[in-house]
């Protein structure tokens, strides 16, 4: 006895029409979507982000390379950089090969100014608000007294 036309007659029919064929695309369109905003997007986010780092890269920086080796830039070239790692030691660096650019003690003095007069704008929101509250506690604590 053949079993292979039994197992033919069982299996499932193919959906026809438009409506089969984007019923299976559903899926797929769902793992791209997925792997775009989780995956490609982030990515690009942050190789622009890095390219506009290396591009604004100026005299004077402080920076950390890939290896980890810590200087100050004394040069910039077209597509390297001449960094001091020492008093009177340089090394040239591709663009490519600087991971990070430290912040200068005058940024980060700056963004410590800027804080704390943000803090201080929102203090002083703060008090303006208990202040009128105050008030109109006092006013409508007045309005009873008279009422009485």
């Amino acid at each position: 006895m053949s079993y292979i036309p039994f197992l033919q007659a069982a299996g499932a029919a193919p959906v026809a029409g438009p409506a089969g064929m984007l019923g299976s695309f559903v899926p797929l369109l769902l793992i791209i979507v997925i792997f775009y905003f989780f995956l490609i997007r982030p990515q690009n986010k942050k190789q622009k982000e890095t390219q506009k780092m290396l591009d604004a890269l100026k005299k004077g920086d402080k920076i950390i390379t890939i290896g980890g080796i810590h200087g100050v830039i004394s040069s910039v070239k077209e597509k390297s950089v001449i960094v001091k790692v020492d008093d009177d030691a340089k090394i040239e660096f591709n663009r490519s090969a600087i991971s990070t650019v430290l912040k200068s003690d005058a940024e980060i003095a700056k963004e410590a100014e800027e804080k704390a007069a943000k803090e201080a704008e929102k203090k002083a929101k703060k008090d303006k608000k208990a202040k009128k509250s105050e008030e109109v506690v006092e006013t409508s604590e007045e309005e009873n007294k008279d009422s009485e």
